[in-house]
């Protein structure tokens, strides 16, 4: 079988950044008083979740440095859910993974899965995490984004970790299966408000990055008005959030997916497929081959379902149990289909084109990423010269080449060439 001639290309996205990201959490802090919120003595649990997020480690020790300076006395609580099969240990695994560990950002760190039971609204059973509800305040770490599975005013944000992060495997559970009902936005305004008006959470860190996975904007946030910045911040990160340069491929090679990368393993809104909320603009993939897991997502392959194709090598990566526990918590049993897989590369490929149309092979239109966090670097079939010459932000770096094979027919690891 032929294959298409391959063209590095660069992107250069719309890219503001904060350099000093401990002084802009400090400043921010301070700018919504945050000594005046918390009295001398008191126990903050502050919230961090499963994502991957730039500086991650840095803002919460420098949160932890401002809150032991106002006298507090605040510790590590895990908000993510289910993840990490649900179990204590997997979730602060998950935290030690982003150099969240009682050394790295001096506090302690305080995982379970217990909740306690706030009533309903809603009819909406609330439950949170009960480590965090004993503390005298609560604060949230999170990044705002857009979200994976549903499209609304709200989507990831400060909001979200408060009732789905906080509420453990219970709650997110119970949290998923009204969204089937209600819709993601309804559920997620009328249960934070239930939990909000408990006055336990007292702000929150909300990060923004751009199109390089860099920090782009750290705000601090009153507990009143997470629902406002969530708003306005998502605005803000969907103008950042990058995309694939071709809008229609025949093949979307992705090297590696996980949780690190993106809640349902590959972004949705760069791959498309989003199970709700679709746009007209959401780019159509007709092949997605999947290569790894990466080693952060300690086999949790949630999202797997989203592929056409995989290699047999990622199948076996795959823990079962922990990427179930995490596509029924989220009432999305279709994260967690297995693809068609093979043992090489080469193989998945020769499948993944001779199912993808009429085009012969060699002018198919191929783009392959190292995962949908990193866009500024990618490979695209020469086919697709001309789409690329109409977008003002994309570059093509180097001539085209041959699709290569190593003697296993597997892909050669993506290596460009040095920044200019």
């Amino acid at each position: 079988m032929g294959y298409p001639r391959m063209l590095e290309v660069r992107q250069r996205f719309d890219a503001p950044r904060v350099d000093d990201v401990a002084g802009t959490v400090a400043a921010e802090l301070a700018r919504i008083g945050v000594r005046g919120r918390i009295q001398p003595g008191a126990t903050v649990a502050i919230g961090v979740g499963s994502r991957g997020i730039t500086n991650l480690a840095l803002v919460v020790r420098t949160l932890v440095g401002v809150l032991k300076e106002a006298g507090a006395r605040p510790f590590i609580v895990p908000a993510m859910g289910s993840h990490g099969g649900a179990t204590v240990e997997g979730q602060r695994a998950i935290l030690a993974g982003y150099g969240i560990t009682e050394d790295g950002v001096g506090a302690p760190i305080r995982p379970s899965m217990e909740t306690v039971d706030l009533g309903a609204t809603d009819g909406v059973p609330i439950h949170f995490d009960r480590t965090a509800f004993e503390a005298d305040h609560v604060a949230i770490v999170n990044r705002v984004k857009p979200h994976t599975n549903f499209a609304g005013e709200i989507e990831s944000g400060l909001l979200k970790m408060t009732v789905i992060g906080f509420g453990k495997h219970t709650g997110a559970a119970l949290y998923h299966r009204a969204i089937v009902d209600h819709g993601f936005d309804h559920v997620v305004r009328r249960a934070g408000q239930a939990i909000l008006a408990r006055g336990r959470i007292a702000f929150g860190l909300a990060l923004v990055e751009n199109g390089y996975d860099e920090t782009a904007l750290v705000e601090a946030v009153p507990a009143a008005a997470f629902a406002e910045r969530d708003q306005a911040l998502l605005v803000l990160a969907k103008r950042w959030l990058p995309r694939l340069p071709v809008q229609r491929p025949d093949l979307l090679i992705v090297d590696e997916m996980g949780k690190n990368v993106s809640g349902s393993g590959m972004d949705t809104n760069v791959v498309g497929r989003k199970p709700h909320g679709r746009l007209e603009d959401d780019p159509q993939v007709k092949r997605l081959f999947v290569r790894a897991l990466t080693p952060e997502t300690r086999g949790n392959a949630y999202g797997i379902g989203l592929a056409d194709f995989a290699t047999s090598r990622l199948i076996r990566a795959i823990d079962y149990r922990t990427t179930a526990v995490n596509s029924l918590t989220a009432a999305n049993p279709e994260a967690a289909q297995l693809p068609i897989h093979f043992d090489s590369d080469r193989e998945v490929i020769d499948a993944a084109l001779a199912s993808a149309g009429l085009a012969p092979p060699e002018r198919t239109r191929v783009v392959r990423i190292r995962n949908t966090l990193h866009l500024d670097r990618l490979l695209v079939s020469e086919v697709c010269r001309a789409e690329l010459a109409a977008r003002a932000n994309v570059e093509i770096i180097e001539p085209a080449h041959e699709l290569a094979f190593d003697e296993a027919g597997n892909l050669p690891p993506l290596r460009f060439a040095a920044q200019p």
